[in-house]
């Protein structure tokens, strides 16, 4: 196939149709002062999005997971500190995300490396597409609900005081960088000397286990848990481990028992079918990643119910660059009318976004309200990990259509889900390559 480059004349052309349109040069005069956000705003949309909610669950200041992509372990610890807010009865409180996110990338490493001594044994080319996508997408910070509970369940969790952020932790390149370099070297002497693989992928482990730890600190196995509740008392609990604190201050919410709600917007994968990803996972021998796909307006159900009755913020996953305004935290369909400034009929449904990899589940949330009259729901409240800075102190706005278009992914307790997708649960998931878009992490 030959392609035909552009010639002067094409250019001359596209110059030509440009400058025949005066909006353009209006819109370029614009957006190169402004920007393009400042230009597309919607104005009238943006001043009547109101921030009031029928029902608004306090779990306090949002918190902040700086330079890393942590949000899956701060919107799940943001559902666990809600709850453990409530068992001790106190108003401030916060889990250390980097305790949950050591252990995570420890896991990790093993899982990856065991992975990789099956494939290799199976015959798989060290140039296939799926080693090469495993090798590339390797070591990241992103992660899904199950493989957050298979870490609570394991290791438990710890107050933030007994292992603080570190400079890593709150700006991970570097870490990543080098448990990278670290892992892509083992596999590449797997490859070399497949009779050696199991030396070798421990040894990885143990080289992982290490950079971990200069980079993040040796997390506590025990510690002494005192604490003033909101009446004045004090509680002295005495040692605990991060499991038995765990299991204490979140255990009587069941999260780890929690099933994972997706919308598959693809006419291939039936709504009322279970999803699984290939090589998706953190922890060997833990919970796999397995999705039930429905429709959203079960998932909004869901989670209404769950705030409305329990009381609980509800963990979602969602694409969370469109139509988003991160200084006043709003999301809504036609928040920026970027159409109208390129007169570009932007026409996709979220279907063929997903297909042709306009759209993917990219970040974690907690719901943590909603305004609703009857059936009907209007706008939903979001607590981010983005820090008070922006937004109305961390919390977002959500506009209810932007829900259908955008998000993904909740976790909610399986005794809400109707009888026959509770039965569905128990099927054997579809499975679908490494690669599939129904794979990425939040």
């Amino acid at each position: 196939m030959s392609f035909e480059p552009l010639s002067a004349q094409t250019l001359e052309g596209l110059r030509a149709n440009f400058d025949s349109r005066e909006a353009n040069r209006i819109a370029m005069n614009a957006v190169t002062a402004s920007g393009i956000d400042a230009v597309a705003k919607n104005y009238d949309r943006a001043r009547y999005l109101q921030r009031r909610f029928s029902t608004i669950i306090d779990n306090g200041p949002a918190t902040s997971q700086k330079h890393s992509g942590r949000c899956w372990l701060f919107s799940s610890l943001n559902v666990a500190r809600f709850v453990a807010k409530r068992e001790m009865n106190i108003d401030k409180f916060e889990f250390s995300q980097a305790y949950a996110m050591y252990f995570d990338k420890l896991e990790r490493a093993n899982y990856f490396m065991q992975d990789m001594q099956e494939l290799i044994a199976a015959g798989e080319p060290s140039d296939s597409r799926l080693i090469q996508f495993l090798l590339h997408d390797l070591m990241g910070d992103g992660g899904q609900w199950t493989m957050a509970m298979n870490i609570y369940t394991k290791y438990g969790a710890v107050p933030r005081d007994f292992f603080p952020e570190t400079a890593s932790s709150q700006n991970t390149g570097a870490m990543n960088t080098e448990l990278r370099k670290a892992l892509r070297q083992a596999v590449a002497h797997m490859y070399t000397n497949p009779s050696d693989a199991n030396r070798i992928a421990k040894e990885a482990v143990e080289q992982a286990h290490r950079i971990l730890t200069i980079h993040l600190g040796t997390p506590p196995t025990s510690f002494d848990w005192e604490y003033t509740d909101k009446d004045g008392n004090f509680h002295r609990e005495g040692e605990m481990t991060p499991q038995e604190f765990w299991k204490k201050y979140v255990g009587p919410a069941h999260l780890e028992d929690y099933v994972c709600l997706v919308d598959d917007p693809r006419r291939e994968h039936p709504k009322g079918t279970m999803i699984a990803i290939e090589h998706l996972g953190n922890v060997a021998g833990g919970t796999p990643t397995a999705y039930l796909n429905v429709d959203t307006q079960l998932m909004k159900n869901t989670a209404r119910k769950i705030m409305e009755e329990q009381g609980i913020p509800v963990w979602f996953g969602a694409d969370c660059h469109p139509m988003m305004d991160r200084k006043d935290g709003a999301w809504a369909t036609d928040l920026f009318e970027y159409g109208r400034v390129y007169d570009i009929d932007f026409d996709l449904d979220k279907e063929a976004r997903v297909r042709f990899a306009d759209s993917a589940m990219n970040h974690a949330m907690a719901f943590a309200g909603v305004d609703a009259e009857g059936e009907k729901t209007n706008r939903w409240r979001v607590e981010n990990s983005w820090g008070t800075d922006i937004a109305d102190n961390g919390y977002f706005t959500m506009d209810d259509p932007w829900f259908d278009e955008f998000v993904y992914e909740i976790a909610v307790p399986k005794s809400l889900l109707p009888a026959e997708y509770q039965k569905a649960l128990e099927q054997e998931a579809i499975k679908l390559p490494a690669w599939d878009p129904m794979g990425a992490l939040a």
